[in-house]
């Protein structure tokens, strides 16, 4: 059951990546938490290793035919996510699960109203 689940949240997230150009673990994330039983810090280590290989290419080299890939600033932007991976997993790891996922509710919820106002 749970590979049935974690190949459907991942179609759902690639789906919607692919769409609204979102991190996907904005959908797999909240699908391990409340699907698989995953704890916070779980359902983040875990989102993130789904993502370690190049799970984008074939959505981005489709944006990329279309002229809608900024390439430098997409070369520039992986170089800080890379870096600020490695300090955001170092501050993550010891805050306590449940702090952690109101930290992440809250996030999604700025992000939301953000985006709607």
């Amino acid at each position: 059951m749970s590979i049935v689940l974690s190949l459907i949240t991942g179609l759902l997230a690639g789906t919607l990546s692919g769409i609204f150009g979102i991190g996907g673990a904005t959908i797999i994330i909240p699908a391990l938490i409340f699907f698989m039983g995953m704890t916070q810090h779980q359902a983040q280590g875990t989102a993130i290793a789904a993502l370690l290989p190049p799970v984008g290419i074939l959505a981005a080299i489709r944006y990329y035919y279309s002229g809608n890939v900024v390439v430098d600033i997409a070369l520039y932007t992986s170089i800080g996510f890379l870096i600020g991976g490695l300090i955001g997993a170092m501050i993550a790891i010891p805050i306590p699960d449940l702090i952690l996922k109101r930290l992440f509710a809250v996030y999604l919820i700025i992000i939301a109203l953000k985006m709607l106002i």
